[in-house]
């Protein structure tokens, strides 16, 4: 038995950590698997003989684990300024009745998808498929 490390930047939650497990375990040869969210790593025990680093790698890379995670940087500018093109995320408003009390809101679209790539969250499939 032989043990591989993997960097996964883009598995940044639990559910990452169960699908990652999932296609793994799948490979023919792979005997153990350890993923950590918290630490972005996987660690898989493997017999050299049935599977090779590079097909592990391989597997994690199609699943886009292996991918960075594109975060979009906020400007400076207040929302009500910012041009159309501009990424913003928050709308700042104090409110006359709410004396020196500053609130934040956040328009969120819902489209049936994450808000970010996230790798493991597709569409689930039906007992037909």
């Amino acid at each position: 038995m032989e043990t591989a490390t993997f960097s996964v930047p883009a598995m940044y939650g639990d559910h990452h950590v169960k699908e990652v497990r999932r296609l793994l375990l799948e490979l023919p040869g792979v005997e153990d698997v350890y993923a950590s969210s918290a630490f972005q790593v996987v660690e898989v025990t493997y017999e050299p003989g049935k599977v090779s680093p590079e097909a592990i790698e391989t597997v994690l890379d199609k699943a886009g684990y292996l991918d960075e995670l594109p975060v979009p940087k906020e400007t400076d500018k207040p929302a009500t300024e910012a041009e159309r093109e501009e990424v913003f995320f928050r709308h700042s408003t104090a409110f006359e009745q709410a004396g020196p009390v500053v609130t934040f809101s956040q328009e969120v679209p819902t489209g049936g998808r994450p808000l970010w790539p996230c790798p493991g969250l597709g569409p689930i499939p039906t007992m037909e498929d």
